[in-house]
Formats: structure tokens, sequence, C-alpha cells
């Protein structure tokens, strides 16, 4: 991302502004924007308690242009479990390249999908079709902040885009790709054979195959 101080960010899928909230403490001007109301009223209060100025806005990611009033912004950006929410990632490039003012760039960093093709115990068998991309139903309480929760309307949808579709989305928006980096850690247990390093860093153990577990894009709106 290199130095944010002074660049107007927006965050999209921000959920409780958190991460959003990290970057205004770097320099940024944030804008953090999801669908979840009872998120966005979490992320206002939590920069309140902490003193951070920070603008969230409660809007359909589709709808994100509509919602800042056509404005447009240094950087885009989207992070770890975002993209699964959503059917069609062309729309999404499109949105994130109109967001974007002109030599801005889009951040995103998620989840490798071809880790989701893998056993969930070791990550070392595939079970699962990689170019299968759902959707695909599940249901159960719990969330994966915490998993014993009682929640309500547990029914979910996901999406397990290939990096295939996220890269040529990007491509075919206009954005001009930066670099596509691969990494051979995450930042939960994704599988109980994973280990905790520095952190909240996960990575597999001393001696097992190394395979991509996240991966992060740079592209700039020419």
């Amino acid at each position: 991302m290199g130095d944010v101080r002074g660049k107007r960010l927006i965050h999209l899928q921000c959920h409780f502004g958190r991460d959003t909230l990290s970057w205004a403490a770097r320099g940024a001007q944030v804008t953090g924007l999801d669908f979840s109301p009872p998120a966005i009223e979490a992320a206002s209060r939590l920069a309140t308690e902490l003193g951070i100025g920070a603008r969230f806005l409660t809007a359909d990611v589709y709808d994100s242009v509509s919602a800042v009033g056509e404005e447009t912004f240094d950087i885009v950006y989207t992070s770890f479990g975002a993209l699964n929410w959503l059917s069609d990632i062309t729309r999404w490039a499109s949105v994130v390249t109109t967001l974007l003012a002109p030599a801005g760039f889009l951040y995103l960093a998620e989840f490798h999908p071809f880790s989701f093709a893998l056993d969930g115990e070791t990550g070392s068998t595939v079970t699962h079709h990689y170019f299968d991309e759902g959707p695909e139903a599940s249901g159960g309480p719990g969330t994966y902040a915490d998993e014993a929760a009682t929640t309500e309307h547990n029914a979910t949808v996901e999406w397990r885009h290939r990096l295939l579709t996220v890269v040529s989305a990007i491509a075919g928006s206009g954005l001009r790709i930066e670099f596509l980096h691969e990494h051979d850690h995450t930042f939960y247990l994704q599988r109980q054979s994973l280990q905790r390093h520095d952190g909240d860093i996960y990575r597999p153990p001393e001696g097992a195959p190394r395979i991509p577990l996240t991966y992060s894009i740079r592209a700039e709106k020419a």
C-alpha cells in the first residue's frame, strides 16, 4: 500500500470497521462501507471511542458509487473474506474502477481459492472441485468470530471465485495490474494442521508442502 497519509481511501465491505480504522490511524482519510446497519453502527461507535476520524456508510457494495455521491478516491481497499459473498465479480470490478480517481489504485487482499479445494484437516488432499465457483449454500449457528454464538437467519450463500476470474475482471474493467502476490500464510486457523506464528499468522507445519493460502493484487487506474 505504501504511505497512505493524506490519501482518500474507501474500504468496501468494511464490516465493523476495525481494519478501516487501522488505515485512518496511519493518516488516511477513510470511508468504510458495508450493507449491515449493525456493523456500521459498531464501526461508528468504535471510531468515536478511539477518537479516530472516519466516515461510515450503509450500502450494498454494488451501490457504492451512488452511496458516496459519485465521489472518487485515491485507494479502493478490499480485504479478506469479502469477495466470497459476491455473485458478480465483473460488476464489482466496474464499481471499483468508477470509485477510483485517475492514478488511484485498488488494493485487494483475499484468501486464495486453491486452499478451499483442499481437505479441512491437513490441507494435503484435493477434496473439492477448484473450477466449481458456486453458489454454495450452507447454514448453522455461530459466526467466524464466535462459533458458539447463538444466531438467527443462518442460511448463507458463498462463491469461490477462481484467481483467473478475479484477475480477468480487474483487468477487464480497465485497471492496470501492477502485481499479483501469492502467500504461504493466512490469518486465521483455516484448518487444524496450521501452526500459529507471529501474531495472527498461520502457516503449515515445518516440512509440509507450501501452498498458496492468501493473495494480494494492486491495480492502478490510468
